[in-house]
């Protein structure tokens, strides 16, 4: 089987291939320091050898509490934000059909998504949605106290009890939670509803591989087995023993520090296929989380082209000089669709007729390459055969151990996010949570 492909040669015109062959001894080093535990944030290396540890036991166990979601529910909400959520969505919206809200016979429940904000709004057309459909709940958080989940939990068991009765929801609410710990946990063993354990040292932006991830992607239908098969590959791949000039994950990360030292501040991760959009946004907060700290760190962002290339385009075209892309190409489409053949060529497309539509967006991504690196934005390429969740096992893998190594490099700590607790301080605060009393003197003084 084919493997997903880096491509770093792009870069070269504007850092030295010699410069980032350079990295070798660093990246082996943070490589090392990964598989040895010595690194900063070595309490949070569980995902490390993740994939190749799921055995048959636990994804029999996923499945049948999927299937247990398939039988009785017409919608599934997942309950979570962050790295409690975005994994599971990035996977489900690459591999789901564009128009799939659409359909009316279903295989799989749909899956939507709270507690990743405190939109009233938003759960009220939730709520409103739910009240005549059966549903089901997926509730993801460690503590079971951050405030946008444990709201939305809150509201949805509540409207779950009085639709189905008590004894009936407790079958139809999974959490998944710390091991011991938690006002989550001690529901759970109060209720007695089905649990799954987030372990100890796995932060929640590295957990789509968990049952986090794994158990949703599972309710909406998709190939859990392949999807881990595709991330043991990866492991395999970008494994400490791997020689620099074959681990993609040790190449990403020189490359990308190399151009950060270079002025490129800003890395865009590109897409030419639009099921990739929720790809980027797991991927902002797995690098933004992750090395945005101590005043250091290259500023994630995200793009679909050809869509923003008549929104930013402009601006990536001729703009300061401070980006690199980083594209994710898919080389092969799941379908095939002809352009045809118009008598009047009104629109003066006849030249394309007979060509395949894929065919013209190659070369919309092959002539935006060669545009942009004319305009001085360096390009890094990670081509896939095709998205399927094998490819994407691969993918999640890659960006995850490539995270962890750059991190290193960056001489931060790459498991740790002390700066979004600010934040909440204040949002406590503000709303007079008891033990907060003075921190709410303080900052009403302000306002």
């Amino acid at each position: 089987m084919k493997n997903i492909k880096l491509s770093i040669d792009k870069a070269f015109g504007f850092v030295s291939e010699q410069n980032v062959a350079g990295y070798k001894a660093q990246v082996a080093a943070a490589n090392g320091a990964l598989h040895s535990g010595t690194g900063k944030g070595s309490d949070f290396l569980g995902w490390l050898n993740l994939p190749s540890s799921i055995d048959e036991t636990q994804f029999s166990d996923l499945e049948n509490t999927a299937k247990r979601f398939r039988e009785n529910c017409e919608i599934v909400v997942v309950i979570g934000i962050g790295g409690s959520y975005l994994g599971a969505k990035a996977v489900i919206d690459s591999l789901s059909n564009s128009f799939d809200w659409l359909q009316t016979e279903r295989k799989s429940p749909v899956v939507v998504y709270a507690g990743q904000n405190i939109g009233e709004d938003y759960l009220y057309e939730l709520q409103e949605i739910l009240k005549t459909r059966p549903f089901g709940i997926i509730s993801i958080s460690k503590s079971g106290t951050t405030t946008e989940p444990a709201l939305a939990f809150r509201l949805l068991k509540t409207q779950l009890e009085e639709q189905q009765g008590k004894a009936a929801a407790q079958k139809l609410i999974v959490a998944v939670t710390d091991k011991t710990h938690g006002a989550l946990r001690t529901l759970a063993t109060q209720e007695g509803y089905k649990t799954y354990v987030i372990e100890d040292n796995i932060g929640g932006r590295y957990s789509v591989l968990s049952p986090v991830g794994l158990l949703p992607i599972a309710v909406a239908g998709f190939d859990i087995r392949q999807l881990v098969k595709g991330a043991v590959t990866m492991e395999s791949k970008c494994g400490q023993e791997t020689r620099f000039e074959e681990n993609p994950a040790a190449q990403y990360a020189a490359v990308r520090n190399e151009l950060y030292k270079n002025g490129k501040k800003i890395e865009l991760l590109v897409n030419f296929h639009p099921k990739l959009h929720l790809i980027g946004e797991w991927w902002k907060q797995l690098y933004g989380e992750s090395e945005g700290k101590e005043n250091k760190g290259i500023f994630p962002a995200s793009v679909d082209f050809t869509t923003d290339l008549h929104s930013m385009g402009q601006w990536i075209q001729e703009g300061e000089r401070s980006i690199f892309e980083t594209v994710i190409s898919v080389k092969e489409s799941n379908h095939t669709k002809i352009f045809p053949h118009d008598q009047n060529n009104l629109d003066g497309l006849n030249f394309l007729a007979g060509k395949r539509v894929d065919e013209v967006n190659k070369m919309a991504e092959l002539g935006t390459m060669i545009a942009h690196i004319d305009g001085g934005v360096p390009n890094l390429k990670i081509e896939l055969p095709k998205l399927n969740e094998y490819y994407l096992g691969e993918l999640l893998y890659f960006f995850e151990k490539a995270c962890g190594i750059s991190g290193y490099l960056l001489g931060v700590n790459p498991f740790d996010q002390p700066g979004v607790e600010a934040y909440k301080k204040n949002m406590f605060a503000l709303l007079e949570k008891p033990g907060f009393e003075a921190e709410t003197k303080v900052i009403k003084a302000r306002i």
